[in-house]
């Protein structure tokens, strides 16, 4: 894909994918975390651990940009109102590359209710279950 930002409104820093793409109905999507990330600043220097929400994070927008790319186009922003789960498996560190894969489990132009997962090196790193609710505020 040619530019995300196209699809999202998230921009850098807090733009969480590099690419996406559909196959069927599975939404794919990928993310190789740079030892600059602002994050690891913080969390942690010694040890630099991508932080849990970051990574649920990067399966939503996943999910947002394929949602569109499904045809599905909100009334206005779509923002979390749920996160029904989320487990993680394995850490994600500088210069891992995040495969994604994200479903929709039910959606309209109010409600995108999704389900992702995340793997390093074929490994699942994250599985999580939100809703997204269209706000009001226009896209």
């Amino acid at each position: 894909m040619e530019n995300i930002e196209s699809y999202l409104p998230h921009r850098p820093p807090f733009l969480f994918i590099d690419d996406a793409h559909i196959e069927g109905t599975t939404i794919k999507a990928s993310r190789t975390y740079r030892s600059d990330e602002w994050f690891f600043n913080g969390h942690f220097p010694a040890y630099p651990v991508v932080p849990g929400v970051l990574l649920v994070e990067a399966l939503a927008q996943a999910g947002g940009v394929g949602a569109k790319l499904l045809g599905i186009k909100p009334q206005s922003l779509f923002v979390f109102a749920k996160i029904r789960s989320a487990t993680f498996r394995r850490q994600v560190r500088p210069g891992d590359k995040l495969e994604m894969e994200v479903v929709n489990l039910k959606s309209s132009g109010l409600v995108l209710h999704q389900k992702g997962t995340g793997k390093v090196d074929g490994q699942i790193a994250v599985e999580a279950e939100w809703i997204a609710m269209a706000s009001g505020v226009p896209e």
